[in-house]
């Protein structure tokens, strides 16, 4: 069984015998107590090409201190922040950590990769009830790193974590560590040091992009940025985190519609399984969301149903209905998660987003490829807007929605894929894409009710019970779909304004 924690810490380098700055006077601290030091001996764990260390995600198993056992640290966006999964001491990587980390090693053994033994004097800060609120750790440490060729590197490190103090009292110790002459660490982690030379040097910054840089460093840019996202989200899935599976949606879409917008800069037909293979992935992912969305659509549908025309057991219906589906819908994520397809579509990622493109495209600079490719989508848009005016109202028309509904989304997303060097321009456009793409998916949300609707009231007809409220159900649907297409109308035209478009022009 497995705990979890959220690490909130700061980390120093030091010198051989630093001592600690008084620390009385900080924020809600009454008391501050020095501990004995301890001797903590931790092995990490990774594949051989340190898949896990590379995502910002160490395993480890440590002996020694009040915390022994196996530990999981995941980022969560924030630099001085992570969480922390633990569970007891074993000689074999726990199953439940495994599994979540299962789509960064995908099929690879997980084996110990360095060694690292510190020792620690830990000094506590508590307030007036005698209740932690921090702990300042003093560590010397010695690490080895282990494989065919082994480095022993040696340093001291002072670490800051709070363990219930709010996070001004985290910046209050900084300060106070700062001032003392300390400086920030090297590496986030002790392992990542450990193993400095076996690591990638970082590269340059995506701030650093320009309307004159290449346009394939541009967009690959973005293309390594939601494929990282992608294998983060791996792990929010597997742990079945509130959103996760719509946001692994959404990045699959990403991914997949930045490949599809900016098809010179890749050579052709270098990216076609890969968009087949996110089209799969999106596709097994989107069964799951849309029974979460419908689901939901139905509770607070029927919560605005009066006590009067709620005929026969409607909340119960429905909540047979997406029970099975949905269990269904989240075993088949899981199973596809598992799935050698699905490893190997991450490891094409990796190599697609690891090889800058050698397109003449590619080379050229952003400012002359990149808004004709932004343009061309926000075309399609309008072309499929206006097959969508044409279409006779009820299912025709409702099918061109839903594909204006796709070329907004991909026009948006493509917006967004160039931002970081085209700036305010193309975030007004994605902004107006999105708020087209947002009109059209409520009424799409609208039309599949209504065939739901229907479903489950002749599943109620079937079963002997009186399916009055289900046909309610299914006209409000329909209203609700009619109503939302004055709304797409309207954030049409403002996408259409001048002011949005004039980047895109040449």
């Amino acid at each position: 069984m497995t705990t979890e924690i959220q690490e909130v810490e700061s980390k120093f380098e030091a010198t051989p015998g630093f001592e600690l700055p008084v620390l009385d006077g900080l924020p809600q601290v009454a008391d501050v107590s020095r501990g004995e030091v301890e001797t903590l001996t931790a092995e990490y764990y990774d594949t051989e090409d340190l898949r896990l260390i590379r995502a910002g995600i160490t395993l480890r198993r440590r002996e020694g201190g009040a915390d022994e056992g196996w530990h999981l640290k995941l980022p969560d966006g924030k630099p001085s922040s992570r969480r922390e999964l633990r569970a007891p001491l074993g000689n074999t990587v726990p199953d439940e950590l495994a599994r979540l980390v299962r789509g960064h090693a995908r099929g690879a053994a997980l084996r110990p990769v360095a060694r690292v033994e510190t020792r620690r004097r830990t000094t506590t800060l508590r307030d007036s009830a005698g209740n932690s609120l921090a702990e300042i750790a003093e560590d010397d440490v010695t690490a080895q790193s282990l494989g065919s060729a082994t480095t022993v590197s040696r340093w001291n490190e002072v670490e800051a974590e709070l363990t219930g103090g709010p996070p001004r009292l985290l910046r209050a110790v900084d300060k106070r560590l700062n001032d003392a002459g300390l400086r920030p660490g090297m590496t986030a982690t002790k392992v990542q040091r450990a193993l400095a030379t076996s690591l990638p040097r970082p590269t340059g910054s995506p701030d650093k992009l320009n309307t004159g840089s290449p346009s394939g460093e541009v967009v690959m840019a973005y293309l390594g940025e939601q494929a990282a996202k992608l294998k983060a989200l791996d792990t929010a899935v597997r742990r079945d985190e509130p959103d996760a599976i719509h946001q692994m949606r959404v990045t699959a879409r990403r991914l997949r519609s930045t490949l599809q917008s900016f098809p010179m800069i890749w050579l052709p037909s270098t990216t076609d399984h890969v968009k087949d293979e996110l089209k799969w992935l999106g596709q097994v992912l989107g069964e799951a969301r849309d029974t979460e969305v419908l689901s939901e659509y139905f509770r607070a549908a029927l919560a605005g149903v009066p006590a009067e025309l709620m005929l026969g057991p409607a909340r119960a219906r429905v909540t047979k209905y997406f029970a099975g589906r949905g269990g269904e819908a989240v075993r088949t994520v899981r199973e596809a998660l598992d799935s050698r397809r699905y490893f190997k579509l991450l490891d094409e990622l990796d190599l697609l987003a690891g090889e800058l493109p050698r397109t003449p495209a590619a080379r050229a600079p952003a400012r002359e490829i990149l808004p004709d490719a932004v343009a061309r989508t926000y075309r399609r848009t309008k072309r499929r807007m206006r097959r969508a005016r044409q279409a006779p109202a009820g299912s025709r028309r409702d099918a061109a929605l839903h594909e204006t509904r796709k070329a907004a989304k991909r026009a948006r997303y493509a917006a967004e894929a160039v931002a970081p060097v085209f700036g305010k321009r193309a975030r007004r456009f994605a902004k107006r894409m999105k708020a087209i793409q947002s009109a059209l998916g409520e009424h799409q949300d609208a039309v599949t009710a209504r065939g739901v609707a229907r479903d489950i009231g002749i599943q109620a007809h079937m079963a002997g019970e009186n399916g009055f409220t289900f046909g309610l159900l299914l006209e409000r649907a329909h209203r609700g779909a009619q109503d939302i297409q004055p709304r797409a109308r309207r954030a049409w035209k403002r996408a259409k304004r001048r002011k949005s478009l004039s980047w895109l022009a040449r």
